[in-house]
């Protein structure tokens, strides 16, 4: 594998929650905290021999506005 992809949404309680596409990784922090918790999972989810080379990170922002 090359690459996992994880969604980053806000969170409901504050700070932000992580979900991998397709693996059942989840964590929730602040974006910076996130972005180290997201590393740990991965290696600990993986092998040596099928760790993905890029962890993607796509963040979804959902903003209202009022008209």
């Amino acid at each position: 594998m090359s690459e996992i992809i994880f969604v980053i949404e806000n969170s409901d309680e504050g700070g932000y929650t992580a979900k991998a596409l397709g693996y059942s990784i989840y964590t929730e922090e602040t974006l910076d905290e996130l972005k180290e918790n997201i590393r740990d999972a991965v290696k600990c989810h993986f092998d040596d021999a099928t760790l993905p080379h890029i962890v993607r990170l796509h963040i979804v922002k959902d903003e209202v506005m009022g008209i």
